[in-house]
């Protein structure tokens, strides 16, 4: 691992974890314009965007720490790509955040911290292929998390229905390019550690 490489991860967390996030991408818009919201729908959104938000954060960790372990250049730019896709998803769950009248997670550097040093084990002790079967089984589940908020959001949350849609066709994608980038299937009791971890962390993120 070389001085670059270290100094591009320190960025990632710093901008992650303290700069107003940047969308390269327009924050998706509602084809129905979102209904006034009442003061527990609202609580129920905030708390929903922030558990999403918190899970953006894990994967611009997750990412950072799977590429500081890459050893393929072509790979490490998927990785790149993906990482950037998540990053629109890190602005358009903090401005709803905001929207919402609310506030990101107390705990992210916790669950950055934490999200890093699994990617960066995923990839360094498993190598590539490895690490690609953690993109795939973490996409799945995100994917799986998403389909529930879609579910529970507010009916007049449109604002955040839309931005929960195209971020679940994101992640699907996601999943697609790792497969084909030759993922392993992980094995069942890593699995379910990874559902486990997940819980408590969103459990948590619901309410701090």
């Amino acid at each position: 691992m070389n001085t670059d490489a270290l100094i591009l991860a320190a960025d990632s967390a710093l901008r992650t974890l303290w700069a107003e996030p940047r969308a390269s991408r327009p924050c998706p818009t509602p084809a129905v314009a979102a209904k006034p919201l009442g003061e527990s729908e609202r609580r129920k959104a905030a708390a929903m965007m922030r558990v999403n938000h918190v899970g953006e954060v894990c994967a611009q960790a997750l990412y950072t720490g799977q590429a500081l372990a890459c050893t393929d250049p072509a790979l490490r730019h998927k990785l790149a790509q993906a990482s950037r896709e998540e990053a629109d998803h890190l602005a358009w769950t903090r401005q709803r955040l905001s929207e919402l009248n609310d506030r990101p997670s107390l705990l992210n550097p916790l669950w950055y911290a934490g999200a890093l040093a699994i990617g960066f084990a995923a990839g360094k002790l498993g190598g590539d292929r490895v690490s690609l079967g953690f993109v795939v089984e973490t996409e799945q589940q995100v994917e799986a998390h998403l389909n529930g908020h879609m579910e529970k959001l507010p009916e007049g949350d449109t604002a955040s229905r839309a931005i929960v849609a195209q971020m679940k066709a994101d992640e699907i994608a996601h999943a697609q390019m790792a497969q084909s980038e030759g993922a392993v299937d992980l094995p069942a009791p890593i699995k379910v550690l990874m559902k486990a971890a997940a819980k408590v962390m969103t459990t948590v993120a619901h309410r701090i």
